[in-house]
């Protein structure tokens, strides 16, 4: 691997820049995922039941102690309860508006790396058959075959590793969208369902 990454030029050093960048951000997005997914409907069973004993306290309390977006909506909920329907709508409209940006953030990194990987890994190899002619030409004739395989080494070597990075790239890329899409819908269908629960509770 060293000699590879040797044979690889300045090129190369781009795309493990960018293998490394895009690793980070699919680590740390796949753990904030994780942690924002809860089982929506065991929760909201859980809320309902206290807010039937009129226990908005504790029901607040329930929603400060489960981690996600979905229990930051229905706290919204709760604490706009005494403002009428439409109120308890907006407040958890408002609330939607700022969880999602945060759960698709830095996507567009990873889907960037993931388009611009193979186009480094092309100018690399464009920058190693650069250098097999400029051998070439200054060897004339008479250019013995390791003046040129260096070049032709640092153009297969990037274009290996353009693909190698964006392959992974691009299927991390999906996986953590589906994943965001899977905690939205979560949220829209709990968004509807607190709704319900505040407003037919304060009745």
């Amino acid at each position: 691997m060293p000699t590879l990454l040797a044979s690889g030029g300045p090129v190369i050093w781009l795309i493990l820049i960018a293998a490394a960048t895009a690793a980070v951000v699919f680590v740390e997005r796949a753990l904030f995922c994780h942690r924002s997914q809860i089982n929506s409907a065991e929760f909201l069973n859980g809320v309902r039941t206290v807010l039937k004993r009129d226990n908005v306290v504790e029901a607040v309390s329930i929603c400060d102690a489960t981690p996600g977006p979905v229990a930051r909506l229905v706290k919204a909920a709760i604490l706009s309860r005494d403002k009428g329907r439409d109120r308890v709508r907006e407040a958890v409209e408002e609330a939607g508006l700022t969880e999602v940006p945060q759960l698709e953030d830095r996507l567009n990194l990873l889907a960037t790396i993931a388009q611009i990987s193979p186009l480094l890994g092309l100018f690399g190899t464009i920058v190693g058959f650069i250098r097999v002619f400029m051998n070439l030409q200054t060897a004339g004739l008479y250019a013995h075959l390791d003046t040129l395989s260096a070049g032709i080494w640092e153009s297969l070597i990037c274009a290996a590793a353009g693909l190698a990075v964006a392959i992974p790239a691009h299927a991390a890329y999906n996986y953590l969208v589906s994943r965001v899409n899977k905690i939205v819908l979560d949220m829209e269908r709990a968004a509807a369902e607190i709704v319900n629960i505040v407003t037919e509770n304060g009745k």
